[in-house]
């Protein structure tokens, strides 16, 4: 017996050996081809299973013989089901290819700033983007206006420059907003004069998106993009028609009223974006002085898209803003004036710009692009016995070219600024007036090195009117570790053309202030660099994790400070020495279901180093912390909740401001065609005012203080956002 039952066994031993398999694949994104890392297989109904090693290979075993199907899967990607005949034939793994689920927040964010039309994730170059629900969640906690949409973002402080008007500009990474340039598409529509009110003059509804680079962003964009560029981009006509209107009022007495419409109809398509926006004079703190200013502003922005083949496409457009605000003593603005409440500050405004866009795709891998602005612009700012208006005509011209080949990809332009100042004459100082022509010429190169290192690499040469030349090299490298890890290194050279519209100019409305002397001073110039890690995981099939830590430092040589004279005059003066800003962003991203916390921490270290001294640049929070926790079940319910930290200032006074909080809670309800919302802004009812006087001086004769915290307090607004 135990010679027949020996040898059976053995043979059904070497038959089940025989019938085990093994399958070998490489599992990657089907658009990027990138490697995921961590995609599992199953077997279909077993427990067999495997997942994907950091080179995304991985090998199922013990597959029995005949057909069986393989399950792939990842998270935020599209299940996928294979059937395999076993044995198989072929030896080599299997290339398995994954497709990210609709609707899926992958980061395929696709960007222009850099020109080069790659996604996010595919650019050496660190931009952040402001897009898509995001963008829709911060539009409704400030409908009118782009300031809080920034101020929120890690790295970034709006600050404001009028007490009573609410003016405000950009400051990146600490440093002057004068030294960051905003761009509408492309086109740079708000700087010099132009730039004092533009943050308050800018509605998100018919934005698609918000780029923002930190750093000399000089190669493509010119000067004054030494701290960092924000370019908002607009929305397109889709083949699909959108309708969408806005209805906003606040508890601080202010109405928004705006409506887009888009379509593309064959070779025409049109966007059309109108609003209307309107505040009563607000004083919380019943201290006599508006915390926001009365203003009507209407705003009316037509574009008009030609596509005369699949290869050639125009587009023009046309911007429309007019403003009329005024804040100052309370009782003055409404009519209750008299001789001891009488002061004001009247901001008057029109706004008027026309851009030209043609681009031609030559062939698969070339492509020419041509953009024209024209832009004019009449402000008028008035205080008690004091006026300071007038007029900025500039232009904007482009020419690039596009030569993409298999792993590389050119950029040549072309550029031709003009910028035009002349100020209004109504005593006898001089005026400070100018005229800057700037021509510029710049090419750039991204190239694919391997499939895990791409090096992008610039030279700008811009020859100005008054200034000289400029050469402006940049570098920035992408080195992505595996599908979890990637690091960017990136640094390059900027400058900035001298005009007196800056922060401390704006906050004392020009008055007495000397025109530059061009024979006496030269441009400022800037080098900097910055280095930042990304590493994000899923943690289970419902929780994924996500950090990026940035490292900046950029100096700015010879800076340009405006100073008071033995004779109450204010000069721009070129001490020898430098500002330099250094330190820290970080955020942090965890989703969990429906939840997802945000967790952001700037440190920024900003010095001015003046003939061997070394003191604290005003007006920056050294430590910032951003934290928002988000519940959002789609299309049904959206939920927010925020809490900002901001550590004290040093103030232009000498003084210290104080340490605060600030946080907001944001509830809105979505149904098909409509959704209503209600954003708690501020709800601690955190002022300057509470622990800090804005002011020195009678109410007559006011000098006012940095403002350097909020002076609107809490805040209600909420209303209906309708889509047709």
């Amino acid at each position: 017996m135990k010679k027949i039952i020996l040898p059976l066994l053995a043979i059904i031993y070497t038959s089940l050996a025989f019938g085990q398999n093994t399958f070998k694949a490489i599992i990657k994104d089907s658009e990027s081809k990138e490697l995921l890392l961590g995609a599992t297989v199953i077997l279909q109904g077993t427990t067999n299973g495997a997942s994907a090693d950091q080179n995304g290979y991985l090998e199922l075993k013990n597959i029995p013989n005949g057909k069986q199907t393989i399950i792939f899967s990842y998270v935020g990607y599209q299940e996928k089901k294979n059937t395999f005949l076993f044995p198989l034939i072929q030896t080599e793994p299997f290339e398995i290819l994954l497709s990210a689920e609709e609707g899926e927040e992958l980061d395929e964010v696709v960007i222009t700033s850099t020109r080069s039309s790659r996604t996010i994730d595919n650019i050496p170059t660190r931009i952040e983007a402001i897009s898509g629900e995001e963008l829709e969640e911060k539009g409704n906690m400030k409908p009118g206006d782009i300031r809080m949409m920034l101020n929120e973002s890690t790295g970034i402080q709006t600050q404001q420059t009028s007490a009573t008007s609410y003016n405000s500009s950009i400051r990146i990474q600490g440093l002057d907003g004068k030294y960051t340039q905003l761009l509408k598409d492309g086109y740079p529509l708000y700087a010099g004069f132009s730039g004092g009110l533009s943050l308050m003059q800018i509605a998100p509804l018919d934005l698609q998106q918000v780029e923002v680079i930190k750093g000399a962003s000089s190669t493509l964009y010119g000067g004054g993009a030494i701290a960092g560029l924000v370019n908002l981009i607009s929305k397109t006509p889709k083949e699909e028609r959108e309708l969408s209107f806005m209805l906003n009022g606040t508890s601080a007495m202010g109405l928004d009223i705006s409506g887009f419409y888009a379509k593309k109809n064959n070779k025409i398509g049109t966007t059309i974006f109108a609003s209307y926006n309107t505040a009563k004079p607000y004083d919380p703190s019943d201290i006599g002085f508006t915390a926001i200013p009365k203003f009507t502003r209407y705003t009316v922005n037509p574009k008009l898209f030609v596509y005369f083949n699949d290869k050639t496409t125009l587009n023009a457009g046309v911007n429309t803003t007019i403003e009329e605000r005024i804040g100052g003593d309370i009782k003055y603005i409404e009519n209750n004036g008299d001789e001891t409440h009488s002061y004001f500050e009247k901001n008057n405004t029109n706004r008027y710009s026309a851009q030209l866009g043609l681009d031609h795709t030559i062939n698969d891998n070339s492509k020419l692009s041509f953009k024209n602005s024209l832009s004019y612009y009449d402000r008028a700012i008035e205080i008690p016995n004091y006026k300071f208006s007038g007029v900025q005509l500039s232009s904007f011209s482009e020419a690039t070219y596009n030569y993409k080949v298999e792993n590389s990809e050119w950029i040549y332009g072309l550029n031709l600024w003009t910028d035009q100042f002349n100020q209004d004459k109504f005593d006898s100082s001089k005026a400070v007036d100018y005229h800057y022509i700037t021509f510029g010429g710049f090419v750039q190169n991204t190239w694919n090195v391997t499939e895990k290192l791409i090096l992008e690499t610039g030279l700008r040469g811009d020859y100005q009117n008054e200034y000289g030349f400029f050469a402006l090299p940049r570098i920035s490298a992408l080195l992505k570790v595996n599908q979890k890890l990637s690091m960017r290194l990136g640094g390059g050279l900027g400058y900035k053309t001298p005009t007196v519209f800056t922060e401390d100019a704006e906050r004392i409305q020009f008055r007495n202030v000397l025109p530059i002397a061009i024979s006496e001073t030269e441009a400022e110039k800037s080098i900097g660099g910055n280095f930042d890690i990304n590493y994000r995981t899923s943690l289970s099939d419902n929780m994924s994790f996500s950090i990026n830590t940035l490292f900046f430092y950029t100096q700015i040589k010879n800076p340009l400070i405006l100073s008071p004279t033995t004779e109450n005059l204010y000069e721009f003066q070129q001490p020898n020495g430098s500002i330099d800003t250094k330190g820290i962003e970080t955020n942090v991203k965890l989703t969990y279901g429906d939840l997802k916390l945000f967790i952001g921490y700037t440190l920024a270290d900003v010095k001015e180093h003046y003939n061997g001294k070394s003191t604290t640049f005003p007006l920056v929070a050294k430590h910032r912390l951003n934290n928002v926790l988000m519940y959002e079940i789609e299309d049904s319910l959206k939920m927010g909740l925020e809490a900002y930290y901001f550590s004290p200032q040093e103030l232009n006074d000498g003084a210290k401001g104080k340490q605060y909080w600030l946080f907001g809670f944001m509830v809105e309800k979505i149904w098909d065609s409509f959704s209503i919302f209600i954003n708690f802004e501020n709800f601690g009812d955190t002022r300057q005012t509470k622990f800090d006087n804005i002011h020195t001086g009678t109410i007559t004769n006011p000098t006012f203080r940095d403002i350097y915290a909020p002076v609107d307090g809490f805040v209600i607004n909420g209303g209906l956002k309708i889509k047709l």
